[in-house]
């Protein structure tokens, strides 16, 4: 006969059950196989499947694109983390504010967040064309607009622009949330005792929301390195290989090109980059998140 302790045991490990064989199939499991993967060269038109060790990363490791393929990587992440913090801080600090309209405009920065991220791609592709809507609008007050998605650095800054307005809400909820959990009677002390707006922000509005700061850093970060619809729609990587960043040119290499072993290569990089950069946002959390000494 059970006893009451293992009941709860059995209990307990049969509500996290779908959780853990979820993480096995999708997860744990996945990314076993893709190490696996690297360790071959699958050609499927030829249908071979042949063990070469460690030849995919040594063609890494010699490949002259990756170069270029992790620096535009590094500019996407930086401009869309700086703009999308930065903006998403901003708006949360306005939206704050007990003010007339308010509501609707929460939900008019919200409401791209829920739309469907291909159409919103290819919408903000009509508008950056060369005779598209953004020079039409520059037109009307004599200023002639490039060809966004073809100048090298424009590219970039377009691919930039378009992500940060499509996610920046989801930030922007996060810390007005955050914002609205901060005590007003220590705005109220502080204003007594002669505190600037600068230092009410520096000295009670960042330490006290540092938590969510860390949370929309991680998740902005992850996703600025998983980006794939907005670099196939708009620049397809180019020009040149100026927005080509590591996703996409994962993609090229599996899909494009077949060579899914160096594919499973840039996998385990992938992998690699982003679980180093969230441990070191985790660790660096004792220096600058409240309370997490």
């Amino acid at each position: 006969m059970l006893t009451k302790r293992r009941r709860d045991h059995i209990a307990g490990y049969l509500f996290i059950a779908p959780q853990l064989v979820g993480s096995l199939a999708f997860v744990i499991g996945p990314l076993v196989m893709v190490v696996w993967y690297s360790l071959h060269e699958w050609n499927v038109l030829a249908d071979t499947f042949e063990f070469t060790g460690a030849e995919n990363y040594r063609a890494l490791a010699d490949d002259p694109e990756i170069g270029g393929v992790l620096r535009a990587t590094t500019l996407f992440s930086v401009g869309l983390v700086v703009f999308n913090l930065s903006l998403a801080l901003l708006l949360a600090m306005l939206l704050n504010q007990k003010l007339r309209g308010t509501v609707v405009f929460r939900t008019l920065f919200f409401s791209p967040v829920v739309v469907s991220l291909v159409a919103w791609t290819i919408v903000w592709g009509f508008l950056l064309q060369a005779d598209g809507g953004i020079n039409g609008l520059l037109d009307t007050i004599g200023v002639t607009g490039p060809n966004w998605l073809r100048g090298e650095t424009t590219a970039m800054v377009s691919v930039i622009v378009v992500q940060v307005f499509k996610n920046v809400g989801l930030n922007m909820v996060l810390f007005l949330a955050a914002l609205q959990g901060v005590p007003a009677q220590l705005y109220e002390a502080a204003t007594l005792d002669g505190a600037g707006w600068w230092t009410r922000f520096g000295r009670i509005t960042m330490p006290l929301i540092s938590p969510t700061v860390l949370l929309t850093s991680i998740i902005t970060v992850v996703g600025s390195l998983q980006v794939f619809a907005q670099i196939a729609v708009l620049t397809q990587g180019g020009p040149g290989t100026s927005t080509t960043v590591l996703v996409y040119y994962l993609y090229q290499q599996a899909f494009q090109f077949h060579h899914f072993g160096y594919g499973a290569t840039l996998s385990v990089l992938l992998f690699v980059i982003v679980l180093g950069l969230t441990l070191l946002q985790w660790r660096m959390r004792r220096r600058w998140v409240l309370d997490e000494t």
